[in-house]
C-alpha cells in the first residue's frame, strides 16, 4: 500500500522547477492513447520474436516489471534496435487527444522552468504535447534516447537528468503516475506528486513511495497549489 502525505494547502514556494512525466499525467488515462502503444509493442515482440500475441504478451509485461521498460528488456536480452521499436509502437492515432485550455492556462501561471521526464522519445512527447496545445511550455524533453536508454525507475536516469540540465532537486517538484518512479525523485529531494489515474499500475517498487501529494486532477490541483504560493 502506498503511503500518502498530504496538506490541505500546499507550500510550494521553494519549487522554481516543475518537472512533470508526460503519459496519463499530463493527459488523463481515459483517453486510451497508451492502449494504442501496448497493442503496438506486443506486436512488435511477437513478429521480432515470432511467436503468438499470448506468449509476447507475457514477455512484454515481465520486461517492463524487471527493466523499467519493455525496450529496455528487449535491448538487455535480445539486442534490439531502440529507434527502430520506438518508431513502430509509436506510429498511433493521437484524435483522442484535445486542446487543453484549462492546462495551457495554469502551466502559463507556473513560475519557474517546466521540462518533461519521459521513458518515451522526444518525436513521439512533441506529439502529444502539440494535440494537447502546451508544447510552447516546456524548455526541454528529456526523453529515453537522452537517458543512454536508462529508463525511470533507474536512479542513473535521474542523475544524469540533474547533470544536464542543472536541476536542483530540493527546489524541484515531479509529477509523475507511476508510483515506483517517484520512488528515485524522493530519495533525490525532489517533492512529488502521484498523478493517480484509472490505471492503478501495480508493479514492484510501489511500495515504497511515499509520495508528497496523491491527485487525481492535475489541472485543479496546479490551480490550487498556485493560490497557496
Amino acid at each position: 500500500m502506498v503511503q500518502v502525505r498530504q496538506t490541505p494547502r500546499p507550500d510550494l514556494s521553494h519549487v522554481d522547477t516543475w518537472l512533470f512525466d508526460l503519459d496519463n499525467t499530463l493527459y488523463p488515462a481515459t483517453t486510451r492513447l497508451f492502449d494504442q502503444i501496448d497493442i503496438r509493442i506486443g506486436k512488435y515482440i511477437s513478429d521480432f520474436l515470432k511467436i503468438d500475441p499470448a506468449e509476447a504478451r507475457i514477455i512484454q509485461k515481465s520486461y517492463f516489471k524487471e527493466h523499467g521498460t519493455t525496450l529496455r528488456g528487449l535491448m538487455e536480452v535480445h539486442e534490439i534496435n531502440p529507434q527502430n521499436f520506438l518508431d513502430f509502437v509509436h506510429d498511433i492515432d493521437f484524435s483522442p487527444l484535445k486542446t487543453n485550455h484549462d492546462l495551457n492556462a495554469v502551466l502559463t501561471m507556473l513560475p519557474g522552468r517546466k521540462l518533461i521526464f519521459t521513458n518515451a522519445d522526444v518525436p513521439y512527447s512533441k506529439k502529444v504535447l502539440a494535440h494537447l496545445g502546451i508544447d510552447h511550455h516546456f524548455e526541454h524533453i528529456y526523453d529515453i534516447v537522452e537517458a543512454n536508454y536508462v529508463p525511470k525507475p533507474f536512479s542513473t536516469a535521474y542523475d544524469r537528468l540533474i547533470e544536464l540540465h542543472n536541476i536542483t532537486p530540493k527546489s524541484t517538484i515531479f509529477f509523475e503516475d507511476i508510483a515506483r518512479n517517484l520512488v528515485p525523485a524522493a530519495d533525490l529531494g525532489m517533492t512529488t506528486v502521484w498523478v493517480r489515474g484509472d490505471d492503478n499500475w501495480i508493479l514492484p517498487g510501489n511500495e515504497e513511495a511515499k509520495p508528497d501529494f496523491e491527485i487525481t486532477d492535475l489541472v485543479a490541483w496546479l490551480e490550487h497549489a498556485i493560490r497557496s504560493t
